[in-house]
């Protein structure tokens, strides 16, 4: 299908070919669930710890005696009962991650990217590069494209301006397009593709 380029001043700069096997699908939100949890479960650190009953530091001498106190037969004071005592099933250091098959994993970016098409949330630029590393300036830009809240995907290299001007927006990511992820796709408003991003995507899934 044929898509309308602009330039960062909100100019037209022609039309670009956008594969229906890519942006074109039928957006299913349980693949799309699915890539979003498998990433952020990667992405968690999974460093909580909780001291156990063997990790607290108490004396493991018996309490009191077996019998004749007329109270329950306790041995151990680091028993999860008693106040100091290790924690009952509390949560241990490891990993959060799990598998999800590379096909799935594909398949779900294509249909966050259709998700966007769907959505009119798309927009392709044709050049993400920045004269110089002015924030004002790039701001203005965003402002005159109405973009408030997005995603800029650009070619393999980013442009050092540009990025470096983006960066304080708030809102505003920039990634290249070897970064380009489900999470990130769906978590801001819009999706800005460059022109290099667009045909570094259809080789992609050729």
């Amino acid at each position: 299908m044929e898509f309308n380029v602009k330039t960062l001043e909100g100019k037209d700069a022609g039309k670009v070919s956008l594969s229906d096997a890519i942006f074109g699908l039928e957006p299913r939100e349980d693949i799309l669930a699915r890539v979003v949890r498998w990433q952020l479960a990667k992405k968690q650190q999974g460093t909580h710890q909780a001291k156990g009953r063997a990790d607290v530091a108490r004396t493991g001498a018996k309490m009191y005696k077996q019998k004749g106190t007329g109270r329950a037969r306790h041995h151990s004071a680091r028993a999860p009962q008693f106040r100091g005592g290790g924690k009952a099933h509390g949560p241990v250091a490891r990993s959060h991650e799990h598998d999800l098959p590379k096909k799935v994993r594909a398949l779900g970016l294509r249909h966050a990217l259709s998700a966007k098409f769907k959505a009119e949330d798309v927009i392709v630029i044709d050049n993400l590069v920045a004269t110089e590393a002015k924030t004002k300036a790039l701001a203005g830009a965003f402002e005159t494209l109405g973009l408030t809240n997005a995603l800029f995907i650009g070619g393999a290299e980013l442009d050092s301006n540009f990025k470096l001007a983006a960066k304080n927006i708030p809102n505003i990511d920039v990634l290249p397009v070897q970064g380009i992820n489900v999470y990130d796709i769906l978590r801001r408003g819009k999706l800005v593709l460059s022109k290099a991003a667009v045909e570094a995507l259809e080789e992609r899934f050729k």
